[in-house]
């Protein structure tokens, strides 16, 4: 097993502050492997469950010949996690384009380059920079993983974090090819739908690998204090999401992160929420439908997306 294939979709896993990167960042997509699918074995299948409600929220912001769509998704989900609505159907089989965080979210090849290059720092040990007893937390929750503290030395702190999340979501039944943008993506390319991203999976990377030592220390250690509660946390994310219910996600996403770390919040949400919302309104200038996908943390809070678009002028209203 290496390094990459343990990254699956761990970014989802952190509880408190982190949790929120659960719907902040798509790049964990791309990088799925083996040994997530042999670890999702161990899960008993189950049958696809109905939506609960209302299904997920959507938006839509128009203007005289122009409608986007703005959807919130999950980027890792249970297989029988019900999610897709009438609405939202409508929505996607009307565009004529859609819009992704990053188009590739299954490019496994993009990323192990990416992951060697700004991941692994081999003359700094995650060891030195620990504490005794972080570093005996470390050696256990990479023991429940099926590694060990030696195998996550060369990492960077960003990147022992997301590694360590992997094992609990994938033995919970949580798996990427089951998350929002896969299967929307699927669907389109069957559809013949052009596919674009706002970024890019290295711009992601660099979000994570550009934040100070110190706030990658609290990422890790995070991460380390919440290991074992990790699907429990990201059920209650993913519950409220189900339902519609913003406020929930907001309490449990956005506030838990500006709390534990507003570095990582400022960077994984509010820096990007703000560039995404002039690409939407150089796409308003434009003509057409189109139908955007992004993690739900990006239309939660007060620094959302439609937020900030409300702010500038536009009207953005929920979708019917």
């Amino acid at each position: 097993m290496t390094f990459t294939d343990r990254l699956l979709s761990s970014v989802s896993s952190l509880a408190r502050g982190a949790l929120g990167v659960a719907g902040g960042l798509a790049l964990f997509v791309a990088i799925a492997g083996v040994p997530a699918d042999a670890l999702a074995q161990t899960a008993a299948p189950a049958a696809p469950a109905p939506i609960q409600g209302e299904g997920p929220a959507l938006w839509v912001v128009k203007d005289a010949d122009s409608t986007l769509y703005l959807f919130g998704s999950v980027h890792v989900l249970r297989p029988a996690t019900g999610w897709s609505s009438p609405r939202v159907e409508a929505a996607f089989d009307s565009a004529s384009d859609i819009w992704f965080e990053i188009s590739n979210p299954d490019d496994q090849a993009a990323i192990m380059p990416l992951i060697q290059q700004h991941g692994l720092s081999p003359e700094t040990p995650l060891s030195s920079r620990l504490t005794p007893q972080e570093s005996a937390e470390l050696d256990a929750a990479a023991q429940a993983m099926g590694a060990s503290a030696a195998q996550l030395q060369p990492m960077k702190p960003w990147l022992a974090a997301l590694s360590l999340s992997v094992a609990p979501l994938i033995k919970a039944g949580y798996d990427p090819k089951s998350g929002v943008e896969l299967v929307l993506k699927a669907r389109a390319e069957a559809a013949g739908k052009p596919i674009h991203g706002f970024e890019t999976i290295d711009k992601q990377i660099g979000i994570l690998a550009g934040l100070p030592d110190d706030v990658q220390l609290v990422f890790l250690r995070e991460t380390l204090k919440d290991y074992e509660n990790a699907a429990t946390k990201l059920d209650e994310m993913v519950e409220a999401w189900a339902r519609g219910d913003v406020a929930t996600l907001d309490r449990v996403t956005i506030k838990e992160m500006k709390e534990a770390s507003p570095a990582l919040y400022q960077a994984v949400l509010v820096d990007r929420n703000t560039d995404w919302a002039n690409q939407i309104q150089t796409l308003l200038e434009g003509s057409g439908t189109a139908f955007i996908a992004v993690g739900a943390a990006h239309l939660t809070g007060d620094d959302s997306v439609q937020a900030i678009l409300q702010k500038r002028g536009m009207t953005v209203e929920a979708a019917q």
